[in-house]
């Protein structure tokens, strides 16, 4: 008697399409053109998939580094304590000489959001702030737009566990993978025509927005009375968009965002989240903080307000906006219902703010600006950029004109 074969629960036709629009939608990957590739260990089939894909549009050299959440948490439990304060700068180092040199950047996400829930939240903060120092010169190029770069998910299953509780594993893995295929529209036949489609609306979207050229954003609605004011010169995006290689890209696969840079001095109000903030493997909830002059200056939550606090700690821009961003609440990703634990699908389900560095590529002809150009036009400057979520069903949106008049952008939640 044979025993029964084993079943994927992962369609492998719909992980090679998710390959195939990292290559083609994502990346645009040039003949020639290397690839640095992030991964979990987990995500190996997919990494294959690209790395296929990748050589098959032309790719010079393919890189894959993995991770591996065993040897992360080996290290909180078994390392000096002092070591916490170092991270492999010869590495972010390198990534960054390589995106100097034309080098493709990929990440495939799927860690497992709650992985650290259970160690030193004061190791945690002191290894996140070491390698936010580290990847400095590394993150520059992706923030400044510098090189072609994408990130995509796996469904590792310690994350699936996470989403989906109350399935076996093989269920959950299963479950996450079709959210993940939908949200990123590589459940159909022609995926790269269904991005070309969706990047073609997105696109009406910015190009309404960059022609009000507000001068801010009121929110208002349940916990919320913000007024985000709007960097001189900014620019909105949204969708593919070119970086300095000449590249068209799309960097975020699942996207439903159009999103600009607040200006750094210029946010005042009151702000609730709306979905909880899973950072670092511990969830924040219920975040509501209060903005004087573009600075947070009292924030709280229910869950997880000692670990935002030491976020706002970070340094001095870490409590002031880099990103402000409109998404529908009507959605794919809001509509399924679910929370990912993952900032990648979670932000696309909501309206959402970034505290922390703003992307120069949202300002008019961006990627000839110097650092001190964007500062001098409102752009912070931060070691993090995190999102969450203040859009709902409930949360309307004025954009405010110079003169003070306004204009209907959002009505409960949807585009006006």
């Amino acid at each position: 008697m044979t025993s029964p074969a084993n079943t994927n629960p992962i369609d492998p036709v719909k992980l090679d399409r998710l390959a195939e629009v990292a290559i083609k939608i994502g990346l645009q990957l040039q003949p020639g053109q290397d690839l640095l590739l992030t991964a979990p260990l987990a995500a190996l089939p997919l990494v294959r998939r690209i790395t296929e894909h990748a050589y098959k549009a032309g790719a010079g050299i393919v890189t894959p580094f993995y991770s591996d959440e065993e040897a992360t948490l080996m290290r909180y439990r078994n390392a000096p304590v002092e070591s916490f304060d170092r991270a492999a700068g010869w590495l972010y180092e390198g990534m960054a000489k390589a995106f100097s040199n034309n080098t493709a950047r990929l990440a495939i996400a799927g860690d497992n959001p709650m992985l650290l829930s259970e160690q030193d939240p004061e190791k945690v903060a002191r290894a996140n702030r070491a390698t936010s120092k580290a990847y400095q010169p590394a993150l520059e190029k992706i923030a400044g737009f510098d090189v072609n770069w994408n990130i995509v998910s796996y469904p590792n299953p310690s994350w699936a566990k996470q989403v989906f509780p109350d399935l076996d594993e093989e269920a959950a893995v299963a479950k996450l993978a079709d959210a993940i295929f939908a949200a990123s529209r590589v459940d159909i036949d022609d995926p790269v025509t269904a991005w070309r489609d969706h990047n073609a609306v997105l696109r009406e979207r910015r190009e309404w927005l960059n022609g009000h050229n507000f001068a801010s954003l009121h929110f208002r609605g349940p916990g919320t009375d913000l007024v985000v004011g709007l960097a001189d010169e900014h620019q909105w995006q949204g969708g593919a968009s070119t970086a300095k290689n000449g590249i068209t890209c799309n960097p975020n696969i699942p996207t439903e965002e159009v999103f600009t840079t607040p200006h750094a001095l210029r946010v005042d109000g009151h702000v609730s989240s709306t979905k909880p903030l899973s950072h670092q493997g511990t969830l924040i909830e219920n975040i509501s903080v209060r903005f004087e002059g573009g600075q947070i200056v009292d924030a709280k939550a229910s869950r997880g307000e000692e670990v935002f606090n030491k976020v706002l700690n970070t340094d001095d821009g870490a409590r002031r906006l880099g990103e402000v961003a409109l998404v529908p609440h009507s959605s794919p990703i809001s509509a399924s219902g679910l929370l990912f634990f993952n900032t990648l699908f979670d932000e696309n389900a909501a309206s959402h703010i970034a505290l922390g560095q703003c992307y120069s590529k949202c300002f008019v002809n961006g990627d000839k600006l110097t650092p001190e150009e964007v500062a001098a036009r409102g752009g912070n400057k931060s070691l993090i950029h995190i999102d969450w979520m203040i859009g709902s069903g409930e949360i309307d949106v004025d954009g405010i004109n110079g003169d003070g008049s306004s204009v209907p952008v959002m009505r409960k939640g949807e585009w006006a």
